[in-house]
């Protein structure tokens, strides 16, 4: 199915301007970076989402309040939830509203099934009621599969599972939205696709427990870095380019809807790096160190909560049938994210700095 997929630059221009997109989780570090690249585009976004979950933010300091329209709610909130789809009447959604965070969900297993779960859920519930004709992209992960720390990537038919609560409620989600497909989107009112990215990184992610934000919290203090898990190997990738793989997949459910391409769209997408960026958490740690000042230790815990220490996943479907192709390497990608905090460490304008590494991105997917 090789050249089925659009291309790139020009048509994700053609595709988001003027149009109505509902962003939720727009507050978070991905939502924050996809609410800047679809105001480049020209669209028209309402963002849906608890207040910012970190100080710093790079939703303040991009000072997206201000350009969106900026509805702050709990996606648990079915009722608010259908409301604001009711008045908005979206022509695209990315759902990017979790609880992300694999060692918060050991500590918070019921708020973290009700947020992936049901809040994934409620809006697809709130889009049926609705009767909003859009596509949809429901954002996931890579843990998303039953990890069985095999040495090849997982394709998009393998099983779900997860051995932690956030990596199951993810799996959980997944055949939610797939039996959702099959129950209520057959009329292809809803175009309904899912979107499975590895370890991402980039500038402004302030999360805990997350190894970058960890480092650059240990730097700006002068303090050793502590890698709790230093041989973990994982796909790590800039922000852009899964962001790229949902832009792109929510074109061609958009145009493809009056064609019998539609169903070949209307199903689960691995966004990940090429196989080179499958790399261990130490290397990442030291090709950071080779951009910024800072020192790493090991930092075992005895009884640390599981986490997967082999996890990468197969881009076949996405090169082939999206024409999608990741643009930055491991040492890019880790080279952009030293860039932005280098960036926040001077008291750079990150809002600049953001829009500036946007600009090379897309000059990349313009000759790729």
């Amino acid at each position: 199915m090789e050249g089925v997929g659009v291309n790139r630059l020009q048509t994700l221009t053609e595709c988001y301007a003027g149009r109505r997109v509902l962003v939720t989780g727009h507050t978070g570090f991905k939502g924050s970076w996809l609410c800047q690249w679809l105001l480049k585009l020209g669209a028209t976004v309402r963002g849906y989402a608890l207040d910012p979950p970190t100080t710093p933010s790079l939703f303040n300091d991009l000072h997206l309040s201000t350009r969106i329209q900026d509805v702050r709610a709990d996606v648990r909130d079915k009722d608010r939830l259908l409301a604001e789809v009711r008045d908005f009447q979206p022509e695209f959604v990315f759902h990017l509203a979790a609880q992300p965070l694999v060692r918060y969900s050991y500590a918070h297993p019921v708020e973290t099934y009700e947020t992936n779960v049901m809040g994934t859920v409620y809006l697809l519930e709130a889009l049926r009621l609705a009767d909003s004709e859009c596509a949809v992209v429901i954002v996931t992960t890579d843990k998303c599969y039953e990890n069985r720390e095999w040495v090849y990537g997982y394709r998009e038919d393998d099983p779900m599972g997860g051995a932690d609560p956030y990596s199951s409620s993810k799996g959980m989600a997944e055949l939610a939205v797939s039996a959702w497909r099959r129950s209520f989107c057959g009329d292809g009112r809803i175009r309904l696709a899912s979107a499975r990215a590895g370890n991402v990184i980039g500038g402004g992610d302030w999360a805990l427990d997350r190894i970058i934000p960890d480092c650059i919290r240990a730097i700006q203090d002068g303090k050793p870095i502590g890698v709790r898990n230093p041989k973990a190997t994982r796909p790590w990738q800039h922000v852009l380019d899964p962001l790229s793989g949902y832009l792109l997949l929510g074109v061609n459910l958009d145009m493809k809807r009056h064609s019998g391409l539609a169903n070949l769209f209307c199903s689960g997408f691995n966004f990940g790096p090429r196989s080179t960026s499958n790399q261990s958490v130490a290397s990442v740690v030291s090709a950071l160190l080779r951009e910024l000042p800072g020192v790493a230790m090991d930092l075992p815990e005895v009884n640390a909560p599981h986490e997967a220490n082999l996890l990468h996943l197969c881009i076949d479907k996405a090169e082939k049938i999206l024409a999608w192709t990741p643009q930055w390497d491991f040492l890019e990608t880790v080279q952009k994210t030293a860039n932005w905090y280098a960036g926040y460490l001077q008291a750079r304008n990150l809002r600049e700095i953001t829009d500036g590494q946007l600009r090379a991105f897309e000059e990349r997917l313009e000759v790729s």
